[in-house]
């Protein structure tokens, strides 16, 4: 167990404004290597776990068996607490991080506490964002095997969605029976790599034996509607007939084709019997944690599994999990789209905030992802944060849309001031919100002490629960519901292709399921410019696409790539491996 002796949080000060010569911060890295990793069993046992349910990978990692669920499913359900944030800047303002350090705070005060997070997609690691370990003195360990492989999960994913895509190419080479039009061919292939590249491409060209040539394209693995739909299956039935349902394409009269008719769902599910299996890890403090799938944040649900999470809740006294993005994003989908699908009711919903990405959005700086803040940024000014916490309000709003009692944890950075906490305080206190000042990052589970005091006061008061729209509504009228309420859109407006689409959809039969708006994570509107809380603008639908494996139905605002690409300076230029054979430069 990894314990700073002295303030971190304090040297960590002293490094990011060089005040002095004394020591700098460890990274994270250096953080997560000295960290004493104590023996899977001993994390398994916390929750009450038997040798016998653990598929040890390696040293450090196991799957757990799903047969675990009938062992513990007479347990007790712990408390559900979902972990979500305010409109981030494109730094990110450390839900992650924020959710380890609460689950490790829970030990602090005589809970036993469970993490459930997504594994990170390996495109960020190693471009602009690094990895999703957490930070400082809350990681999960070890974190190089978490932000690297894992146990595979990822390529069982790509695997299984890059072999149904070449069974679509093989049926229209060996004669198209079922009548596939080349131009509604939905079925992309992925790699979770950052490749730009490879948004675009003609495939087929050759000779005939080469197959057909049609224009198509590749998204990264997080955004692959095989891994949406791991991610909610709830069970191996479950997942199998989910991939039965996945529509490749369209024929000429718009009905839809799917993997059982292609043929692939049955190898599709054989690929992925491990993968659902969800990964026992642990943090630096030694405190369980659950990793399992992960779904793109800005086109999917942004969620960890289900399955991780029905197994997790009967272990526990809180099952701590994080929904990417903001709360306009990945805990509405938490909320509308798993909670839907699991039966789960969650007790209390965490909102990071930090007081930079309030000053952000006060409109007055810019902050780029991958350079430092605006030096007048970090200047005492609690007004400018006072003027961006419209967001604040807003997110808060969006929390008890659906009955949920809001914790705001202000997640503190060594360049904050008492002052501008305190205008987060007074403003979350003023919509009943519970805050919390947390230097988890630097001090670890004891940084969030009475963040964990909050949730477990929030978690008592009488649950609400309820979704923003019923199932029944209309696909028009569940987005009207999510951008009036959530986004404060005044109006949705459709393309021709977008209503077009809508229309195949529910002659399809595709009516009943959720919507997942794919938009910018930057604003709770669909345009990144607009920061706060903006109101009265027209949120501008421009395509539908439908996962109906997965089990939603997704509108697309704005241009939402789904490949990212590499920038200048990406993080696989400073990664390799150390003189002792350790890995450097991963963060």
């Amino acid at each position: 167990m990894v314990s700073p002796t002295t303030s971190c949080f304090a040297l960590a000060r002293v490094w990011q404004l060089g005040e002095t010569s004394e020591v700098p911060f460890p990274s994270d890295l250096d953080i997560a290597q000295a960290a004493t990793i104590a023996p899977l069993s001993d994390i398994a046992g916390q929750l009450g776990i038997g040798d016998e349910f653990l598929e040890p990978y390696g040293r450090h990692v196991a799957k757990i068996d799903l047969s675990v669920l009938e062992n513990v499913s007479s347990r007790p359900s712990g408390k559900y607490v979902v972990v979500t944030a305010i409109t981030p800047t494109p730094l990110g303002e450390g839900k992650t991080t924020t959710s380890v350090g609460l689950a490790q705070a829970m030990k602090h005060i005589g809970k036993v506490g469970l993490l459930a997070l997504r594994q990170p997609s390996m495109g960020p690691t190693f471009g602009i964002k690094g990895g999703a370990a957490g930070g400082g003195y809350s990681q999960v360990i070890p974190m190089e095997i978490l932000n690297l492989h894992l146990t595979g999960d990822f390529h069982a994913v790509t695997a299984a969605h890059n072999l149904l895509a070449a069974m679509v190419d093989n049926h229209l080479h060996q004669g198209n029976a079922l009548g596939l039009s080349l131009d509604k061919i939905t079925w992309k292939r992925v790699l979770d790599v950052n490749d730009r590249a490879l948004r675009n491409v003609t495939i087929g060209q050759g000779s005939k034996e080469d197959g057909i040539e049609r224009t198509s394209g590749f998204d990264i693995t997080a955004a692959s509607e095989v891994m949406a739909l791991l991610a909610l299956a709830t069970s191996v039935e479950d997942l199998r007939a989910r991939l039965g349902r996945i529509v490749v394409g369209y024929t000429a009269d718009d009905v839809a084709v799917t993997a059982e008719q292609i043929g692939c769902a049955g190898a599709m599910a054989v690929i992925l019997l491990d993968a659902i299996k969800p990964n026992l890890m642990q943090t630096l403090e030694n405190t369980p944690a659950l990793i399992h799938t992960g779904p793109f944040g800005n086109i999917a649900t942004g969620n960890s599994s289900v399955i991780a999470d029905k197994i997790g809740i009967h272990m526990c006294d809180y099952l701590i999990t994080e929904a990417g993005f903001g709360a306009d994003m990945g805990a509405e989908r938490f909320f509308n789209i798993k909670c839907r699908v699991s039966g789960m009711k969650p007790d209390a919903a965490v909102l990071v905030a930090t007081v930079r990405a309030l000053k952000a959005h006060s409109g007055l700086y810019k902050v780029v992802a991958g350079k430092p803040l605006p030096p007048e940024m970090l200047q005492e000014n609690p007004e400018d944060v006072r003027a961006g916490a419209a967001n604040l309000a807003k997110q808060i709003e969006n929390v008890l849309a659906h009955g949920v009692s809001p914790v705001v944890a202000i997640n503190a950075f060594p360049t904050d001031f008492a002052s501008e906490h305190d205008v987060i305080r007074e403003i979350a206190e003023s919509m009943g919100a519970r805050v919390a000042v947390c230097t988890h990052f630097s001090d670890g589970g004891a940084g969030a002490v009475d963040l964990a005091n909050a949730v477990v006061a929030a978690c008592d008061e009488p649950n609400n629960f309820h979704f923003l729209y019923e199932e029944s509504a209309s696909l028009k009228d569940k987005i009207s519901a999510v951008a009036t309420k959530i986004y404060g859109a005044a109006a949705v407006e459709y393309s021709d292709l977008a209503n077009e689409q809508l229309a195949r959809y529910d002659a399809n039969g595709f009516s009943n399921l959720p919507v997942c708006i794919a938009k910018t994570h930057l604003s709770i509107s669909g345009d990144p410019t607009l920061k706060g809380a903006p109101t009265g603008h027209t949120l501008v639908v421009r395509e539908v696409r439908a996962s109906v494996g997965a089990g939603f139905i997704y509108p697309i605002v704005g241009n939402m790539r789904t490949m990212p690409g590499l920038g200048a300076d990406p993080a696989a230029l400073h990664i390799d491996i150390g003189p002792d054979g350790r890995i450097i430069g991963l963060f």
